[in-house]
């Protein structure tokens, strides 16, 4: 028996905080939770289709749909017929898209700052190279 909580007790709070701490945040560019992750997915890979993109932040496919339709609807995707099946869309973010995420994400990571300020420098370094890369292990 160790003597810390489990993972999940430990950062269970902490993820719980920092979504709360985002919602305001998004309402402020009326955007939801899902349009803010779309918008990030796309950000990191430009074109993909419906079916890769709601595979790849774990959305059911047909629950994204409203999503890409206010998204597309505010300027902030296209969704284009793929060449080789008129049938597949594929998603692109757009500048206004772009901008947009890139504004949101900065004022989140503000917030983030003034958390992370309570932890030394060196702490606060490791805990995000940790994050880092418990992140990209779960990511692949």
């Amino acid at each position: 028996m160790t003597d810390r909580p489990d993972l999940a007790a430990m950062l269970q709070p902490l993820v719980r905080s920092l979504i709360a701490a985002e919602l305001p945040i998004l309402e402020a560019h009326d955007i939801s939770m899902w349009g803010y992750i779309v918008l990030g997915a796309l950000d990191g890979s430009p074109t993909r289709s419906q079916a890769a993109l709601a595979e790849s932040i774990n959305a059911d496919k047909t629950r994204i749909i409203g999503v890409l339709d206010r998204l597309q609807e505010r300027g902030l995707i296209t969704r284009t017929p793929a060449p080789e099946d008129r049938r597949v869309r594929i998603l692109a973010i757009t500048a206004a898209g772009r901008r947009l995420r890139t504004a949101i994400q900065s004022e989140i990571q503000a917030g983030e700052r003034s958390l992370l300020a309570i932890l030394p420098e060196t702490d606060r370094a490791a805990f995000l190279r940790a994050a880092r890369t418990l992140h990209d292990h779960l990511r692949s």
